[in-house]
């Protein structure tokens, strides 16, 4: 048994105690010790985690009263024999950064520690191109118990009629209403909101302190990110502003500051001409096609653009909460603003949380696992140990056990000011059976394939077709 040994005075009698128990118990739940093997010997046990005969005894009471091993007389301790339906396993499936995002290993530590005879599989899923898909195949095939969804996936799932292989969940009493709002249908919530994160300008300080520009704020449009990033640039070193244009966390919020939606008025009456809308759709390709700004990278994902902040080739990005994690551990001289203005201050919000399969052979061990994620015990790691921002609101607004512990912009709670500026890709009222479509188009103006009469053509062909919800803008 290879063991990190605890220290003498470091630690006190109770956490080397703790350590002990935690430690054999792991073995036993994951099999290192099997059904009737026989774990070390007391005298083995007291050397190896630096404790008394009396302590190591006390320890494996404690294995005994869990229902882990059994004392026989002269022969040592034995893992128990038959466990029938002691232990329950659920199957735990998460997209791409999830382990950053969720300080992940450390909340199903904690969980086991809480909960010992269930044990959480957990099922990274980054490498798929289709995560909502394969985790629907994977629910109706019974591989999956739980699972994490965001809020367009959510939408999706409502708007495909597949919102009934979700589990009706108990709300936790002081989550943001906006966070419950995201994965609720009716009065019903399907999925615990975990964390969220609104769109916002992340910065290099150093670069605005050489140029001498004054560091955003609230008050920024987009012409000020123009006129400053031009300032930053430096010619054949870094670019003043950029951002992964093709993510659906990112191109959306310009629709969403044109202020206007997608609902239907009148059917086959929208205009794209003229309105708000096509001034935003303007600004996005003014924006990515200014060369002396915006560089032309390939960016393949959000990734990209945080290694090309990073590197110090670009000054300013747009970004979410979750994204930071990347800087959390990094000497980066950085901070954060809210995102740059058109009509009116607007940003775009990302909810993710975790769902229960309905059809789940062990309902309340996922339950649980999905429960104790939204907890403020499992909020307050994820807090202390992740930039990410908790659902949970107390948890979210109450002081840092250590700031300085991680690299976090001295505008963290930039956040709580903002929450009215918050919106979903669900608040343009537009299906995702038209929103995708919307982007290839989008796409094909921003890169000068289609002209801005092409554009209104086909847009409005898209919003006025018979299966679309579109119509005539309602001005919020």
């Amino acid at each position: 048994m290879n063991r990190d040994q605890p220290q003498p005075g470091r630690k006190n009698y109770q956490l080397r105690l703790q350590n002990m128990i935690d430690h054999l118990r792991s073995d036993i739940l994951n099999g290192v010790y099997a059904p009737g093997d026989l774990l070390p010997s007391e005298l083995k046990l007291t050397k190896l985690f630096q404790l008394s005969n009396k302590s190591a005894r006390k320890g494996l009471d404690a294995l005994v009263e869990e229902g882990l091993i059994v004392k026989v007389d002269r022969v040592g301790s034995r893992v128990t024999e038959q466990l029938p339906g002691f232990f329950q396993s659920i199957s735990f499936g998460y997209s791409s950064s999830i382990e950053r995002d969720f300080a992940l290993p450390l909340l199903i530590e904690d969980f086991r520690k809480l909960h010992p005879t269930i044990r959480v599989k957990a099922l990274p899923l980054q490498s798929v191109s289709n995560y909502l898909g394969t985790v629907k195949d994977y629910m109706n095939s019974g591989l999956l118990d739980v699972c994490t969804i965001n809020n367009l996936d959510f939408q999706h799932l409502e708007e495909n009629d597949d919102i009934d292989m979700l589990q009706p969940l108990v709300p936790q009493t002081h989550t943001y209403r906006f966070a419950q709002r995201a994965f609720t249908q009716g009065q019903t919530l399907l999925a615990q909101p975990i964390v969220f994160s609104p769109l916002v300008l992340a910065y290099h300080r150093t670069h605005f302190q050489e140029a001498n520009v004054p560091e955003p704020d609230g008050s920024w449009t987009w012409q000020d990110i123009i006129q400053h990033a031009h300032t930053l640039a430096v010619p054949g070193q870094r670019h003043g502003f950029y951002f992964y244009l093709l993510s659906d966390n990112r191109w959306p919020v310009f629709l969403l500051q044109s202020c206007m939606d997608f609902a239907m008025k009148q059917p086959g009456a929208f205009r794209l001409h003229g309105t708000p809308l096509l001034e935003s759709i303007r600004l996005c390709k003014e924006l990515i096609n200014n060369r002396e700004v915006f560089p032309r990278y390939l960016s393949e994902s959000n990734d990209d653009v945080n290694e090309l902040f990073l590197q110090g080739k670009v000054s300013m990005i747009l970004t979410t909460y979750t994204s930071l994690n990347d800087f959390k551990d990094l000497d980066i001289q950085y901070d954060i603003s809210p995102v740059p203005y058109l009509f009116e201050p607007r940003t775009l919000l990302n909810v993710i949380g975790v769902a229960v399969n309905r059809n789940s052979k062990q309902p309340q061990a996922a339950a649980a696992f999905s429960d104790y994620l939204a907890s403020a015990r499992a909020q307050r790691i994820l807090r202390n140990q992740t930039i990410s921002l908790p659902a949970l609101k107390p948890v979210a607004e109450e002081p840092l056990e250590d700031a300085n512990s991680l690299n976090r912009p001295s505008r963290y709670d930039l956040f709580r000011e903002t929450i009215s500026s918050f919106r979903m890709n669900r608040d343009l009222n537009m299906p995702l059976h038209s929103f995708f479509p919307l982007k290839t188009i989008l796409k094909q103006y921003w890169s000068e394939f289609i002209d801005e009469e092409a554009l209104c053509g086909q847009v409005e062909e898209l919003l006025n077709s018979p299966s679309a919800k579109g119509g005539v803008y309602a001005e919020e």
